[in-house]
């Protein structure tokens, strides 16, 4: 069967656009994709207003504090390969000191202290630092500590470490430009820095709408970069790419929703995501309905760069 649907099944989208009574395709109409734009680009131009402020942090630490359990029991997140693809992109040194930023609950923090001489991870939220140390004292790890601190303003001094990495937490940062940099000054020269984040689609409407989407789920989202956003990130820092990793895992809406700890936003969000469905609107993420549930892909990157001393 094809994946249009009839009018009757779809008289509108969640954005408020109406679409053709014949039938809804991947394609809709020029006046519905301007209000789907403009509904993502004002959600992200509230987003933006907050994000040097206080309640930013505040919000970040709310939010990160009720996911802890989910991030704890998410067979996704502690998934083998992906962890692997980042290990690969760094070749971490037995005699080597790491520093995870935005370490989260210690997934990747664990898996790289396996093979690294020290392992630090740094994150802005309280609980999921108690979470990360608790996973690497029953993994047996003497070799990892976690500390408190702020990813744009790392509290170590420069050349600090061999390799820094941070994973899942760039779309985040309503300034990862700046977090870069930190992740580039504590890196001693000829030590490697690694990135590894979901990416948002090319399409600047179907990015707009993937990173509403992902607002309505998280508040703290600010926005998922592009491949080519990032990798200009980095080249705009005098990063040169040494290695680079493109994989896609395919996600469902409940494990993606029960994540968040908020089954108050589930609900209303699996509405709208279902309707896109059923309308054959991929929203940068290939969705698609299996029976009543709702199915995605996350297109993600990894990158890495060899830090090299700048030239005076």
């Amino acid at each position: 069967m094809g994946r249009g649907c009839g009018a009757s099944r779809c008289p509108a989208t969640p954005f408020g656009m109406r679409l053709d009574t014949g039938h809804c395709r991947a394609s809709v109409r020029a006046e519905a994709c301007r209000s789907r734009r403009d509904a993502a680009q004002e959600m992200g131009d509230e987003r933006r207003r907050a994000m040097d402020s206080e309640d930013r942090e505040n919000l970040v630490r709310e939010e990160f504090t009720r996911q802890v359990a989910g991030f704890h029991a998410s067979a996704e997140l502690s998934s083998i390969e992906p962890l692997e693809r980042i290990a690969a992109l760094v070749d971490v040194k037995r005699t080597e000191a790491v520093l995870d930023v935005a370490c989260g609950p210690g997934i990747v923090a664990e898996h790289l202290a396996h093979h690294a001489g020290l392992v630090v991870g740094i994150d802005l939220t309280e609980a999921m630092l108690k979470a990360a140390q608790d996973r690497c004292e029953r993994a047996g790890l003497t070799n990892v500590r976690f500390e408190l601190g702020n990813a744009e303003a790392l509290p170590y001094a420069d050349g600090s470490f061999d390799v820094v990495v941070s994973r899942l937490s760039f779309h985040h940062f309503p300034d990862p430009g700046r977090v870069l940099d930190e992740m580039r000054r504590v890196t001693r020269t000829g030590g490697r820095i690694a990135v590894a984040d979901v990416t948002s689609a090319d399409a600047p409407d179907e990015s707009q709408l993937q990173n509403a989407l992902e607002i309505l789920r998280d508040p703290s989202h600010v926005r998922m970069l592009a491949r080519a956003e990032l990798q200009t990130l980095f080249e705009s820092r005098g990063l040169r790419i040494a290695r680079e990793v493109e994989w896609v895992r395919q996600r469902r809406f409940s494990e993606w929703a029960e994540l968040t700890g908020s089954p108050e936003r589930g609900v209303p969000l699996h509405t709208i995501m279902a309707t896109l469905a059923r309308c054959g609107v991929s929203a940068g993420v290939e969705l698609r309905l299996d029976g009543d549930e709702v199915c995605f892909n996350h297109h993600w990157v990894g990158l890495s760069a060899n830090v090299v001393e700048e030239k005076r």
